[in-house]
């Protein structure tokens, strides 16, 4: 059975914001490894879009090699959209959800192939409160956004974490892997 698991960025002080982190190349090269390991990458409408700035970059490559070479793994990466607004998506290698997120969840996870990463916070917070991620990636950057989407916005019930690995960055960044324990 493939695993579910949940990978974002965020801030020291909590929040999810593509604008107040700077990835530089090591962080880069350790999501474009992370993809090429992937079987499906979920989004939200709203992470979708903005994930569709590496369609431009494969169109118009920038000249620098990791950015380059991260938006070649992300353009090959499976997607599945979950939106109630898209009619479609305009990237080939994505497709529209058209059942309930625990429908397509518990159809995935049943087929073989590579693990399924959720890349949106939206559907984080949907998988938490329904008890079916497999494992939590958070790599905190050293920044204080001071503000913005919050990642754990509207989860009332505790859940508790077993923290299985640690990976710190010559930047600063440090992903916490961890296991939910309610998944046991």
């Amino acid at each position: 059975m493939r695993k579910l698991i949940g990978a974002i960025n965020m801030t020291l002080d909590g929040f999810c914001d593509h604008t107040a982190i700077t990835p530089d190349e090591e962080i880069h090269h350790h999501y474009a490894d992370l993809l090429r390991n992937a079987g499906t990458i979920l989004y939200g409408r709203i992470t979708y879009q903005l994930m569709q700035y590496w369609q431009t970059v494969v169109e118009n490559p920038t000249g620098n090699q990791t950015m380059d070479e991260f938006a070649s793994i992300m353009d090959n990466v499976p997607k599945m959209v979950f939106s109630h607004t898209l009619k479609d998506v305009a990237w080939e290698s994505a497709t529209l959800a058209n059942r309930t997120l625990e429908a397509e969840i518990s159809e995935l996870k049943q087929q073989a192939g590579k693990n399924i990463f959720v890349g949106s916070r939206s559907l984080i917070i949907q998988l938490m409160k329904l008890n079916l991620l497999d494992e939590l990636q958070l790599c905190v950057h050293p920044v204080i956004a001071g503000g913005g989407l919050p990642l754990f916005e509207n989860i009332h019930d505790s859940t508790i974490l077993t923290l299985i690995r640690t990976q710190t960055f010559t930047g600063g960044a440090v992903i916490l892997y961890y296991k939910p324990t309610k998944n046991d």
